[in-house]
C-alpha cells in the first residue's frame, strides 16, 4: 500500500513518463502528472488514473520559477511530495540517421541536454527537499540510459548528460541520505516503443532482442515496474545505485 504517498512524475503525458504515473496510480498514490507541450494527452492519463487521485500540471522543468509553482499546486492539493521521478525528456529522439557525428557536434547541442537531465533535476530536488525535509522521507528516481554503459549508437550529447546525471544521483545519495531521503536512478534500453524511439526500424528492436539473454526488447512497462518498487518503503535501503533494466543487454 502507499498509505496515500504523493508522486511527481515529470514529462508524464506520454511515453515512459506515462508508464510511470499509472503504475504509480495502481499502487494507490496520488500522482502529480508534468508535461510541458501535451496537455491532452497529460489529462488522458489523470482520467486513467483517477480525476480524484491525480492532477496534471504544466512547466519547463529547465525553469526553477515553474518548478517551485508546480511543488507549490501540487502540495496546495495534495498536502506534500514523497516521491520525484526526474524522467522528462528534453528535444530528443533516438534517430542514428540525423544524430550528429563528432564534427558536427556543437557546445550547444550538449548544454541542451544537460539542461533536460541535470538542471531539470536538480530543480525538482530543490523545489521538493522542504517536504521531503518535514516528513524525514523521499525517494528520487532519475530516469538514466544503458547507452552509456554500452554506446550502440554514439547518441552523443544524449549520453554524456545521462552519464552525468549517475554522478549527480550518487552524489545527491550521500548528502541526503541522513534526511531519509533515497536517490538513484533506472537506466532502460531502447523501450519498444515510445515517441523518443518511434522511428527505430523493427530490425533495429530484432538485433536487441536477438543480443539480450531474455531474448526480447524491453517496454516502458517493464522500466515502469523498477521505478514503482523504488518509490516504496520496500525499497528503503537503496540508495545511489544504477539499476539497468534492459532483459541483460548489459550486465553490471
Amino acid at each position: 500500500m502507499s498509505d496515500n504517498r504523493v508522486v511527481l512524475v515529470t514529462g508524464a503525458s506520454r511515453g515512459l513518463g506515462s508508464e510511470i504515473a499509472k503504475n504509480f496510480g495502481r499502487k494507490g498514490y496520488f500522482v502529480v502528472i508534468n508535461y510541458f507541450n501535451s496537455e491532452e494527452k497529460a489529462k488522458k492519463v489523470v482520467k486513467e488514473i483517477g480525476e480524484d487521485k491525480a492532477i496534471a500540471i504544466r512547466a519547463d522543468v529547465r525553469d526553477k520559477k515553474q518548478v517551485k509553482t508546480m511543488v507549490e499546486k501540487a502540495i496546495a492539493r495534495f498536502g506534500r511530495i514523497d516521491v520525484v521521478v526526474n524522467n522528462a525528456l528534453i528535444n530528443f529522439e533516438f534517430n542514428p540517421v540525423t544524430q550528429k557525428k563528432v564534427e558536427e557536434l556543437t557546445w550547444e547541442n550538449y548544454t541542451e541536454q544537460f539542461e533536460g537531465s541535470i538542471k531539470s533535476s536538480l530543480n525538482t530536488v530543490q523545489a521538493v527537499l522542504p517536504s521531503m525535509k518535514e516528513n524525514q522521507y523521499g525517494r528520487i528516481i532519475n530516469i538514466g540510459t544503458n547507452l552509456f554503459q554500452n554506446p550502440v549508437v554514439p547518441y552523443h550529447q544524449y549520453t554524456t548528460a545521462k552519464a552525468a546525471l549517475l554522478g549527480f544521483t550518487r552524489n545527491m545519495a550521500k548528502e541526503l541520505g541522513s534526511l531519509g531521503i533515497t536517490v538513484n536512478m533506472v537506466s532502460g534500453g531502447l523501450l519498444q516503443t515510445t515517441d523518443a524511439s518511434k522511428v527505430t526500424t523493427p530490425e533495429v528492436f530484432q538485433l536487441i532482442a536477438d543480443s539480450s539473454p531474455l531474448q526480447k526488447v524491453t517496454a516502458p512497462e517493464d522500466v515502469a515496474e523498477v521505478v514503482g518498487f523504488l518509490g516504496t518503503e520496500a525499497a528503503r535501503a537503496i540508495t545511489g545505485q544504477n539499476i539497468t533494466v534492459d532483459g541483460g543487454l548489459t550486465m553490471n
